[in-house]
């Protein structure tokens, strides 16, 4: 046992019933804190708080980029980034490193994210996007898809978690599994299935963080 215990933060109930599985509950603690960023952010903070951890991972399935993260995939977040912190102009999105007001990148604890990707080497490692409206169009994939070419996947998260990680100075990684493509919405198309599936395959590899 180590000294202090993992938390893994997941947006929602089942997402924290497919990592916490038979992990031992005094080494991992898995808590779902709410969806997107602001929720996140303050659950996290609180958990925090409350009681002192070796790290933070925020878990959770996502959509994946077409030709970068199919379906059933796991991804590594390399970099979690607010996509959609800044502000728009005529010439087109200001992210908020050019209004001057931080920064929308936060990268993941390189320890953490080596141990995973040794653990999970049919992983994906790349940026995961934070959105507080998750894409739904083809257009709006598509001028992610350009901003962030380093971008695997996206979910609602991520980037409130590792926000709250660097206020509380606790390492951070991000680890998501692909539900469906991220493009036009068609949640028949979903496969949910495959994705809780992946998190609950994937959940012993966080014991070793």
């Amino acid at each position: 046992m180590k000294a202090y215990p993992l938390l893994v933060v997941t947006a929602v109930t089942a997402e924290a019933d497919a990592v916490r599985g038979d992990l031992d509950p005094g080494d991992v603690v898995v808590e779902a804190v709410g969806v997107g960023p602001a929720a996140a952010a303050a659950g996290t903070a609180r958990l925090l708080a409350g009681r002192a951890f070796r790290a933070v991972i925020s878990a959770g399935i996502a959509g994946g980029f077409p030709g970068r993260a199919d379906v059933g995939a796991l991804v590594i977040a390399t970099r979690s980034i607010a996509a959609d912190l800044g502000a728009e102009s005529p010439e087109g999105f200001l992210p908020i490193e050019e209004l001057g007001f931080g920064t929308s990148v936060l990268e993941a604890d390189p320890r953490l994210l080596k141990t995973l990707q040794t653990a999970l080497p049919g992983a994906v490692a790349g940026d995961v996007l934070t959105l507080a409206t998750v894409t739904g169009t083809a257009a709006t994939a598509d001028r992610l898809a350009d901003r962030f070419p380093q971008a695997a996947a996206e979910a609602m998260e991520g980037y409130g978690v590792a926000a709250a990680a660097a206020g509380a100075g606790v390492p951070f990684a991000e680890l998501r599994a692909v539900s469906n493509p991220i493009g036009p919405r068609d949640r028949a198309a979903w496969r949910l299935g495959d994705a809780f599936a992946a998190l609950r395959a994937a959940a012993p590899a966080l014991a070793a963080l």
